[in-house]
C-alpha cells in the first residue's frame, strides 16, 4: 500500500467502493499543489472518470492552479461531508459524523483537444444530468475549448475515512441547528 493512503485511525477506514461512490457524487473537492515551497489549494468542481482512474476539473487559461499543474507536479485532491454533531459529557470526547476521501497523484493541464472535450462533457453530464447537448445546449465548441484550462488528476493512491454514530446518539445535532439549540438554551 502506498505510504500517503494508510490511515492513523484503520477502524474508520472506507472501502474501495465507498471511495468511489464517494467521488462520484461529492460536488465539490479542493486540490492542493506546491510551487516553488508555497502550497496552494483551489476548491472546484470535479468529476471522477473511474475507467481512466483520473479527476477531470476546469478553471480558466490563466491563474495559480494551471501555473501550478502547467508542467506536471504531484498533487492532493480531497472531498469531504460532514454529518451530525457528537456532544459529550468531557470536552475531549466531543466528535462529529464525517466521511472523506484524499487522492494523491500528479497532475497534468490537458492539451489535447479530444481528452479537453471529454473531461468538459463529463463535467456537464455531471452537474447537469438532465440536460444533453444538441438538445438542450450547443455542444462544446473548439473557441469554448481555447478559452477554459482542462486538468487530469491521475490518481495513484487514495484512501477515504468516516464515522457515523447511532441514529439515536444522544444530543446528536446539525452544524445548521446550532444557533438555533443556543437561542433554546438561553430561554
Amino acid at each position: 500500500m502506498d505510504e500517503r493512503a494508510i490511515l492513523r485511525r484503520n477502524d474508520r477506514a472506507a472501502d474501495e467502493e465507498w471511495i468511489r461512490a464517494f467521488l462520484h457524487e461529492s460536488a465539490v473537492g479542493v486540490l492542493a499543489t506546491v510551487r516553488d515551497g508555497q502550497p496552494f489549494v483551489n476548491s472546484n468542481i470535479f468529476v471522477y472518470d473511474e475507467g481512466r482512474s483520473a479527476i477531470y476539473l476546469h478553471t480558466a487559461r490563466t491563474g495559480r492552479t494551471r501555473d501550478n499543474l502547467e508542467e506536471g507536479s504531484k498533487v492532493a485532491f480531497t472531498v469531504y461531508e460532514t454529518g451530525r454533531l457528537l456532544p459529550a459529557e468531557e470536552a475531549l470526547e466531543f466528535s462529529i459524523e464525517y466521511g472523506g476521501v484524499v487522492v494523491f497523484g500528479s497532475g497534468c493541464v490537458v492539451t489535447d483537444a479530444d481528452e479537453a472535450e471529454h473531461g468538459l462533457q463529463r463535467l456537464l453530464d455531471k452537474y447537469a444530468p438532465h440536460l444533453k447537448p444538441g438538445r438542450d445546449y450547443r455542444p462544446i465548441t473548439e473557441g469554448e475549448l481555447r478559452r477554459t484550462s482542462v486538468f487530469r488528476l491521475d490518481i495513484e493512491s487514495w484512501s477515504g475515512k468516516r464515522k457515523v454514530a447511532d441514529p439515536d446518539f444522544p444530543g446528536a445535532y446539525r452544524y445548521e441547528d446550532r444557533r438555533k439549540l443556543a437561542g433554546e438554551a438561553s430561554d
